[in-house]
């Protein structure tokens, strides 16, 4: 496996890590999605800091702006979607959002598209559409409209870091820079605080290791897939965290999960097989 396809894999799986870690502390525990986020960003931001400082290169954190806006709506949106979404439900809701906005992206780039791709694409999406439509077992509304916002940053966030040169210090800048704006956050949420120390770790750890160090890893391997690829890839992620929330928190997997995970990674597989086999 080269370089690219290693810290491709170890981001989807800090992408799983993240969404088992949210749910964890805002279940299990008494922190809220305000303080959680926040704690997220600034571990992170601290961490990718040192190890910018540290490394050989000596150079200052890049990033922009507009990737820390999007890296912000994110990780507010996807903190208060899972207030009361399952682990496997919340991450499938993230993933085909991203997926939609990437393949899009890709198709007006003018990225070759075939019937392959777009067999897989329309399995996804109508994946997708089964877990939303209305029923006993459909997700809650409006923390399905906030995952699904998540998923649209993290689209875009993703589509942004294709022109990152050094995936470490952009990563960093850009967590730096969306401090100022989850500390305002917080502020606003400030008379629904709560935090106890094992929700403050484990907001500490999604922050520092599953999103700091993921997604510099994740930014390391953009370059080298297109936004198509990078988009099916990463509907690995549900399946992986519905497993964990199977494990870890006795969660169900109900018929209406299981069949939309199946289009879902079929989807995935046909979207994918090609690409990664040239």
């Amino acid at each position: 496996m080269n370089r690219a396809g290693a810290a491709a894999l170890f981001a989807l799986l800090a992408f799983a890590a993240n969404s088992v870690l949210c749910r964890m502390a805002l279940r299990q525990t008494h922190i809220d999605p305000a303080s959680f986020t926040s704690i997220r960003l600034v571990a992170g931001a601290v961490t990718l800091w040192i190890l910018v400082q540290a490394s050989s290169k000596h150079r200052a954190p890049g990033g922009s702006w507009q990737s820390a806006f999007a890296l912000l709506a994110y990780a507010i949106a996807f903190s208060f979607a899972y207030v009361e979404l399952t682990t496997g439900t919340g991450a499938l809701l993230l993933f085909g959002a991203v997926q939609i906005v990437m393949i899009a992206a890709g198709f007006f780039a003018g990225e070759r598209i075939d019937r392959t791709l777009v067999l897989g694409w329309l399995l996804a999406v109508a994946g997708l559409i089964l877990l939303l439509l209305p029923g006993i077992t459909a997700p809650p509304a409006l923390e399905a409209l906030f995952m699904l916002i998540a998923g649209v940053a993290w689209g875009v966030y993703s589509l942004r870091g294709r022109r990152s040169r050094d995936a470490l210090a952009d990563t960093a800048g850009n967590f730096v820079r969306s401090v100022p704006g989850v500390l305002l956050i917080s502020a606003l949420f400030w008379v629904h605080r709560g935090a106890d120390l094992e929700g403050i770790a484990l907001a500490a750890l999604s922050g520092s290791l599953a999103s700091g160090l993921g997604y510099a890893a994740w930014y390391t391997a953009m370059p080298s897939l297109g936004a198509i690829v990078a988009a099916n890839a990463q509907l690995s992620v549900p399946v992986i965290a519905a497993l964990a929330g199977v494990v870890l928190f006795d969660e169900p997997i109900t018929a209406r999960l299981a069949v939309s995970s199946a289009l879902v990674l079929g989807g995935t597989a046909l979207a994918v097989r090609r690409k990664l086999g040239t």
